[in-house]
């Protein structure tokens, strides 16, 4: 078979952060002799060359290059380049790892397509990741439709004639950014880029150490002086005007502005920060005009300005402010409706803790330019928040918290001017209604089991900042019941110690609240187990009723059938229990409620069933003492349990 395609890993030093990578490269889901993996050693002093040649001697998709260490990851790619034999070229970082199924979406998108670049759907560790740029897919994006230049990291899948015939390759050599040159000519040069948003492809992991590559103190003069070589390429693929200006505002945002802001500029030492301030000083003067900065949003602007004008006592002032700006979002209400939750939130910024103000008005007339002192900027950027409130957006977005794959939701959002004192200020507030149908939440599917947690993202002001979804301690408001939705149980709760909300989907076993149940809510039926249970369940679905007794063969699986009850909340359970089960012993009831899921999950009920002269009766359960649970296990090894 052809091979479709060739995974490029340059390596280095990666210790035990290259087996996630080998292994979901192992994983993929493409047929082993449809694609090859080349991973480029450049010089790695531990012990990682001979566990690639060993994974190389075991799997024949596996190549391992070894060369001399040539200080950056540019030389290894391209050497990888010059050895693919795949239709697409791929490249991964030794520290991080594929989806098990990125490689074949990615290359069936890619050929569907006619695609020279493939961008797949990316999740960050501790990393940021472009997010508006995966909000939908996008089979015919350039940077004129679309947010890629958001996406400036080499880990994209590029067609290989496309490379052979552009001759495009990475900077070499110890340097910053060569990502960003070779990324930028392939989106300005390529026919069509194809972006790939309804399955996460890419885990994008930071080290605990924080010893990635890009993650090393910096010489901003060097930093600087390679961003010039992207400026560069843009400068030679595209005309002066609108497009070229949309461009160069992504590194005056991303590379510059955003490096003055806030903490990030403070916690520097202050050496560093003067040197960082006058390399950014030089190349705004050197290169943006006014159609770079009109496009920022207000706090960006202003540092910009301040920037552009040497102002670097102003920029510091202005990032002290910053460092008190924070997110607040309150969930007000959270319910069911018919195998959805719904979720009422609020949204506002804070200052220090309290809610952020701004000037009353339209403010339609607003000075073009903001004021080059801080306090005066201040003021500018409150007036032009408030006439751009009508813009703000508010998004929500479930998380998985094992990968850091997020996926927005619907929300319905509405604003509200709050008049302040006397009225001369406001607060500025978001209200939303998120609506999360658990069946398609997740790529179109539904949550896999695990912790899920739930993020807000807000964009006003020329702030963009996202926050767990969730009250503090005292504001605790009480949620609805554990559900039962395609196939699995899923129970909101709110973090033990920050109270956020969050999502349970199969592993809760106590917090359903089963084992609460009263004696009046489990009863015998002519012969069936009838049981009112505190759970939302949109439609009847198939359930596993277990009973257990001492004994190796005390285990009995039964069909059950769960309901939502016609009157009031609740969901009924109802299963046959034919007498000749009861085998004249006493039997203990549990539940598996996603008979589907991966891991079958038993949920235990209060009570205990017994023959009676009318088929069985349900008594009261007790905990089962040391020497019963200890004949549970015997049982349960001599019969070989799962």
């Amino acid at each position: 078979m052809p091979v479709k395609v060739s995974v490029i890993v340059p390596v280095y030093n990666p210790g035990d952060y290259i087996a996630d990578c080998v292994d979901s490269l192992l994983r993929q889901s493409l047929p082993p002799d449809a694609y090859e993996v080349i991973f480029v050693n450049d010089g790695s002093t531990d012990g990682t060359p001979a566990r690639l040649d060993a994974v190389a001697a075991e799997h024949e998709r596996v190549r391992v290059i070894h060369q001399e260490n040539s200080g950056w990851p540019g030389k290894p790619r391209n050497v990888g380049i010059a050895a693919a034999r795949g239709e697409f070229v791929m490249f991964v970082d030794n520290d991080d790892y594929l989806g098990d199924e990125a490689l074949e979406r990615m290359y069936d998108y890619g050929v569907a397509h006619d695609a020279d670049v493939v961008v797949g759907k990316m999740a960050g560790k501790g990393r940021g990741v472009p997010v508006e740029l995966f909000k939908v897919n996008r089979p015919r994006a350039s940077v004129a439709n679309a947010p890629l230049i958001d996406s400036l990291t080499p880990h994209k899948m590029v067609r290989r004639a496309f490379l052979d015939r552009t001759g495009l390759r990475f900077p070499e050599g110890r340097r910053r950014l060569e990502d960003h040159v070779f990324v930028t000519e392939a989106f300005l040069r390529a026919g069509n880029v194809s972006v790939l948003s309804d399955y996460t492809c890419y885990y994008h992991i930071r080290r605990d150490d924080s010893s990635n590559a890009g993650f090393q103190r910096y010489d901003p003069a060097g930093y600087f002086g390679n961003l010039r070589e992207a400026l560069d390429v843009v400068e030679r693929y595209t005309e002066p005007g609108p497009v070229r200006d949309r461009l160069f505002r992504r590194w005056l945002r991303n590379e510059m502005v955003e490096r003055l802001r806030g903490q990030r500029f403070l916690s520097a030492p202050e050496d560093f920060r003067r040197d960082l301030f006058e390399q950014i000083h030089q190349v705004v003067v050197e290169r943006f005009g006014p159609g770079v900065t009109d496009g920022l949003q207000p706090t960006q602007r202003v540092v910009a300005a301040l920037a552009a004008a040497g102002r670097y006592d102003e920029v510091t002032a202005f990032a002290e402010w910053e460092t008190g700006v924070a997110l607040k979002a309150l969930p007000e209400q959270v319910s069911w409706r018919d195998g959805t939750l719904r979720i009422d939130l609020t949204a506002e910024y804070t200052v220090h803790g309290e809610p952020m103000t701004f000037p009353a008005g339209t403010f339609e007339e607003l000075p073009a330019e903001p004021p080059l002192d801080a306090p005066g900027a201040i003021d500018w950027v409150g007036m032009d928040t408030t006439a751009r409130f009508d813009r703000a957006t508010l998004d929500v977005l479930l998380r998985e918290r094992a990968s850091s794959a997020t996926h927005f939701q619907p929300v319905e959002v509405t604003r509200a001017r709050m008049p302040v004192g006397d009225g001369s200020r406001v607060r500025l507030v978001l209200r939303g209604t998120a609506l999360l149908d658990l069946t398609t939440a997740v790529e179109g599917a539904p949550p896999a089991g695990g912790l899920w947690d739930l993020d807000a993202r807000v964009k006003l002001g020329g702030w963009t900042k996202g926050r767990r979804l969730g009250p503090a301690q005292a504001h605790r408001r009480a949620l609805p019941p554990a559900a039962v939705v395609a196939g699995h149980v899923v129970l909101p709760y709110w973090t033990q110690q920050h109270a956020h909300l969050s999502l349970d989907v199969d592993r809760a076993r106590k917090s359903l609240g089963l084992d609460g149940l009263t004696p009046d809510a489990v009863a015998s039926v002519d012969g069936r187990l009838r049981a009112r249970l505190p759970l939302h369940v949109p439609a009847a679905t198939d359930v596993l009723v277990r009973l257990t007794a001492a004994g190796a063969d005390g285990v009995r699986d039964l069909p059950g059938r769960l309901a939502p009850e016609a009157e009031g909340e609740g969901a009924l359970l109802l299963a046959e229990v034919p007498a000749e089960a009861l085998d004249g012993q006493t039997w203990r009831v549990s539940v598996n409620l996603a008979p589907t899921a991966d891991k079958p999950r038993f949920h235990p009920l209060p009570v205990r069933l017994r023959p009676a002269a009318h088929g069985f009766e349900v008594v009261r359960g007790t905990r089962p003492g040391p020497l019963s649970r200890l004949a549970g296990k015997v049982g349960r090894v001599l019969r070989g349990a799962r």
